[in-house]
Order: structure tokens, then sequence, then C-alpha cells
């Protein structure tokens, strides 16, 4: 496989309302971004995933964009972008936009053309219907909004801000490149597609995700932008297959670099009560397990995996995946253990590199996302699917606010990210004893785990065998311990994790040499009839 950039990086994102507050307005601006980037190259990163931070009525926390040419206001102005551009280059780290392709605002100057009349060269741009169908909205409601003044009803799979853009026509095509390019002139390195396997949906035949003709828009866009920037990078987010996903990241196919995959981080979210994220399973270790080899195995030497736990999207891994009551360090490390070790590139989401936690907000009132109130009012009150205050509960685990809380600095006032002024969104109280400052200043934390696993991807050592070597699993059907193989050439590597709160043995007939890292210190090199001790987690080179 072709070598490029991203392969050896690893990608930070930043959800900036939450990240720095630089101007001390309870918002997280362009400004605090640039502040904080000397953090950045400490930790090791390659390049920063901006969540948007385009011109916006802010329906959906800028995933409804009024202007792809504007910052907005609140997280600062194009110069500051320029700057933040220039600053993460002298510190060798890229920007990473993110493309909303799928939809516009209602704000935005197309759909308000579109408004004015069916005769209008920018009515076309979006989907409309004389009558609508029972399709629900992913926030909750119908999927269709009357428009009295053209009796017509407009196609929003989000909010009813969010107006999704019509790709058949080739107008609508054009005008994405055109964005594309003009962002790509001012010097970022690509772009994560935001809902991308949507932009092909066949609203006739019922096809709302990787329609009939979304690979013909694909390469076309990588014809006519991207793909003629030899070091760009794009990841698409979806909820593919591994087949599905090969047929959009092939190289040979010249679409997407990446996709991204759900299967793993939802496999907990899958009951079949209509509650999805609000109720979710407990962990069923043997199904992770399947899922994680499949992609891995699936993928192997066609294509390239995004490895992630959480991001803007997910709840804090910590809390969905490891332990953040008993074994909340120990259990942080060993999910960064697991998936650093994986082939593929790693994205990090901001203060899952020191453990932050699920927020445990105590109040309707206390939460901001749309997904979590429509949610409430389709599923709690209107569908009466659960009670109010089991809904309540449903959100301290699935919400999306729990990993939009303010990113936490030091133990001073809002966690130090601002200097005082009341946050957009609640900090998590436990910002005294989980921040940044008592991290660095504790040689074992979370965060020097993620800085040496940064580093040991990095390593000439190691670096082939991580990226490039087989994967195997060891002891698939075993409940407790997640093992696995990696091997390159004469090199191997085994991965050895007790994913549980309680002490396993482990019994192997390998020999290993030396002990690469591990989250414990008393960890062993005898792999017979070793026990493990909770979420222990250690990589051998046999």
């Amino acid at each position: 496989m072709k070598e490029k950039w991203w392969k050896d990086a690893v990608i930070y994102q930043i959800y900036p309302r939450s990240f720095m507050d630089g101007n001390n307005d309870g918002m997280g601006d362009l400004k605090g971004i640039i502040s904080k980037l000397d953090y950045l190259q400490f930790l090791g990163i390659d390049a920063i995933w901006l969540s948007p931070i385009y011109e916006s009525p802010m329906e959906d926390n800028g995933y409804d964009i009024s202007d792809y040419h504007k910052i907005a206001p609140e997280f600062g102005t194009m110069e500051e972008m320029d700057t933040l551009i220039a600053e993460a280059k002298k510190r060798h780290i890229r920007i990473i936009m993110d493309l909303v392709a799928n939809h516009t605002s209602k704000e935005h100057k197309w759909f308000k053309e579109a408004l004015k009349g069916k005769d209008n060269p920018y009515h076309d741009f979006y989907y409309w219907s004389d009558t609508k169908d029972n399709k629900e909205a992913s926030f909750g409601g119908s999927s269709w909004e009357y428009v009295k003044n053209l009796d017509e009803y407009y196609y929003h799979y989000f909010a009813k801000g969010q107006v999704d853009l019509n790709w058949t026509n080739p107008k609508v095509r054009k005008e994405v490149a055109n964005i594309v390019n003009w962002w790509l002139d001012k010097g970022v390195a690509g772009f994560r597609m935001d809902a991308i396997e949507l932009i092909g949906k066949d609203l006739k035949n019922g096809i709302f995700a990787n329609g009939p003709k979304i690979h013909e828009y694909l390469k076309e866009l990588n014809q006519n932008s991207f793909g003629l920037k030899e070091d760009s990078i794009t990841v698409g987010e979806g909820w593919p297959t591994p087949q599905i996903a090969l047929d959009y990241t092939m190289p040979e196919n010249k679409e997407l670099d990446m996709m991204f995959q759900f299967e793993s981080a939802c496999s907990i979210y899958l009951p079949d009560n209509g509650l999805g994220k609000f109720d979710p399973l407990p962990i069923d270790l043997v199904k992770l397990k399947a899922i994680f080899a499949k992609w891995q195995q699936s993928l192997h030497n066609k294509s390239w995996n995004a490895l992630f736990w959480e991001n803007h999207d997910l709840p804090r891994s910590v809390t969905r995946f490891g332990d953040d009551r008993f074994y909340r360090v120990e259990s942080a490390k060993a999910l960064a253990i697991m998936l650093f070790l994986q082939q593929g590139t790693p994205f990090i989401y901001q203060g899952e590199e020191i453990g932050m936690t699920n927020a445990y907000l105590k109040k309707l009132s206390d939460y901001q996302d749309i997904d979590a109130l429509g949610n409430y009012q389709a599923l709690a009150i209107d569908k009466k699917l659960t009670t109010p205050e089991k809904f309540l509960e449903g959100l301290q685990k699935g919400s999306r606010d729990n990993a939009r809380t303010p990113m936490q600095w030091d133990d001073s006032i809002n966690a130090g990210f601002n200097k005082g002024a009341k946050p957009w969104l609640k900090v998590t109280p436990n910002y005294k004893e989980i921040n940044v400052k008592q991290c660095i200043n504790d040689k074992d934390s979370i965060l020097y785990t993620y800085k040496h696993l940064i580093e040991l991807r990095k390593s000439k050592e190691y670096r082939n065998v991580i990226h490039y070597g087989d994967f195997k699993l060891e002891l698939a059907d075993d409940p407790y311990l997640f093992v696995y193989e990696r091997s390159y050439q004469q090199q191997k590597l085994l991965i050895v994790i007790n994913y549980d709160n309680d002490v396993h043995e482990i019994n192997l007939n390998q020999k290993p040499k030396k002990i690469l890292i591990s989250n414990y210190k008393t960890s062993s090199l005898n792999l017979k009839k070793q026990t493990l001790q909770p979420y222990e987690a250690i990589v051998y080179e046999l």
C-alpha cells in the first residue's frame, strides 16, 4: 500500500465550543485553541480535526451551516483561523475541517432563495414533496416540514433547520467541490465528512444511506477537489459494513481515505425497546472482540482503518466501556492500549487522554443538545416508551452532552476552561481530580500512557508491525480476556488485556522477551498461569 502521512498520524478531535475559552465569554473559541497548541505538540499528535467553526445559527452546535466561507462570531474571525493554521504548521500539526455536505442550515442563502418560489434556480438544491411520508427525523418528529407559501414539504434527516441537499443536482455537487477547494487553498489538510453516506439518498425508494449513486458522487468530488491534492486526507462518517467501507476507501476507487465504523463503539446500543443509546446493553466482550477482528482482517492490505472510542456524538469511553468509579485510570489506559496497537489511524477526542468521564447531569434543563431534548419529547412524552425519570437516567449514560462538557485543564474555576464566565455547558464536577495539570505532574497518568503509545506507534523499531502487521485474535470465546497478536515478517507483538474489574488468570504457551508498555508496574513476563489484575493491559514483544 502507498505510504501516506496520515497512516503514521494520530489525530486529535477538538469540539471548539468546549475546548478553551480565550475571551472569557463562556464559549470556547479559536483563540483558545491557539493557546493550547503547545500542549497538543507535547502530547505528540499530528493533526487536529475541528468540529464545525463555520457561521451557523447553532441549532445543532454548528452542524447547521449558514455560510461555509465565514467563521461563526462566537468562535472568532477568519484572521484567527489563518493564525491557527499557521501556528499549528509551525508545530508540525495539520488542520482537518469538518465538511457538512449532506445538509445546510435553513438560514443558508441557498435555502433562502429556494423559499422564494418553485421556479427559483436554488429550489432544486433541496428535496421537496407535495406530500409527506412517515419517516421520522433523527432528533425526533417528522422528517418533512411544511412551507405554506410553496404548499410543499422540505426533507430534513436531522433537525428542522438542517435541510438536506439534493445531490442529484450537479450544481450542488459543483458548489460542494468549490467549498472544498476554497479551504484546501487556505491550507487545511483535508476533511472529516459528516454523515457522508446520506448524500446518495433515494427518497422515492426509501433509501436513506449508501444510495445507488453515492460512489459516482464521491468519485466526482474526489476528481474535482481533494483528489487533486496528493497529501490531503478524507475521513467519512457512516455506519458501514466492512465491505461497504472498502467500496468507499480502497485506493483504486478514488473516493475517500478512511471511513469511521460505529459497529464497535455502538455495540452496546442495540436493545429492541426503541431507546437505543439511552438504554445501553451490558458489554459483551466476545461480541466486541469479534467486531474488532472482523474490521482488522477485512481491511488488511486493502484499505485503512480509522480507530476511535469516542467523539462529540458519543458519551465518554471510560464510562461506557471502562469503569469510571473504581478503575478509571486502569480501564482508560487499557482502552487506549487496546485500540492503539491495532492497524489504522487513531483518533483521540479532547479529554479522552486524561480519562474524562460522563457528566452525570442531574436535570433535563442541564442538557443543551437538540438530540437529548428532541428524543426526550419523542420517546418519553409522545411515544411513552419510558418514563421521564428513566429517560433522564438514560441521558446520563447516552447523551452527547457527556462528551461536550468543558475541557478540564486544571483545578481552578471552571476547570481552567476560562476565567470565570458561565460556561455554555456545566463543567463536570470531578474536574478538581481529573485535569490536564494533574496528569502532566503525574508520570503514571493516563496522559503519559497516550503519549507513550503515540511514541511507540512512530518508533522505527515497531512502526511496521503496528501499521502493517497481520492481526490474529486469541482466546476468541473468553468473556474476560482480550488477547491479540500483531505480526510482521519476523516480528511479533502480543497484546493482553483483562477486560474486567476482577482478577483473571491467563495461561498461554508464549515466551515474551520484553514488555513494551503496560498499565501496572507489577506486570509479569511470564504468561503461564499469570494472574491479571483488573483492567491490566500489557504489550509484549515475543
